[in-house]
């Protein structure tokens, strides 16, 4: 009797332990962005991305908050980027969730290109999108890395005339996350 409830509690720790290295996550994923229009180049960085990946059911989300963008040519463009084009209080995140296409293990290490297929939501907005990342999964840990384009016009951001040769109407995206087991 007690070697079975030995071996009981053996299997339901390893059980723990094997579900617990199927989620990864990460709070301090980055994410920059830039905007290069005829009269002004933007940049911008956030270092406060969450996200979680489930590798067994291939599935994600990603969160993050609008005022955590920091860089900007000044101090008042940040202002406008929250308050006028982000509307910041009115939509405080961006958000991405989703699943990866392709039919690879993310849990083993190596190196692999995939597609994540998901909705992507800003401004309130969502999109369905298909976005095209480097994974690389070495020592338990999964690095990430994306590069793509959000158009303004997409998410209803809408673009002062005044300001319409200093703000590009598509916008580069840079995304980079180290996620590890079980956050």
């Amino acid at each position: 009797m007690l070697r079975l409830r030995l071996l009981l509690v053996l299997c339901i720790v390893l059980c723990k332990t094997v579900a617990a290295q199927e989620v990864y996550g990460a709070s301090d994923g980055v994410v920059a962005f830039h905007s290069k229009a005829a009269h002004e180049l933007i940049r911008a960085s956030s270092d406060k991305l969450k996200c979680a990946l489930d590798t067994r059911k291939k599935q994600f989300a990603f969160r993050l908050s609008m005022v955590t963008f920091m860089g900007f040519n000044s101090p008042l463009q940040r202002e406008h980027f929250n308050e006028n084009y982000m509307e910041s209080e009115r939509f405080p995140e961006a958000t991405f969730s989703g699943k990866i296409i392709e039919d690879v293990d993310l849990g083993k290490d190596g190196e692999y290109d995939v597609r994540a297929k998901g909705k992507l939501n800003i401004h309130g907005l969502d999109q369905e999108r298909i976005i095209k990342g480097h994974v690389s999964t070495k020592n338990g840990k999964i690095s990430l890395k994306a590069d793509f384009i959000v158009s303004l016009a997409d998410h209803n951001i809408k673009i002062p005339r005044v300001v319409y040769d200093k703000l590009a109407p598509d916008i580069s995206v840079t995304v980079n996350a180290i996620l590890t087991p079980g956050k």
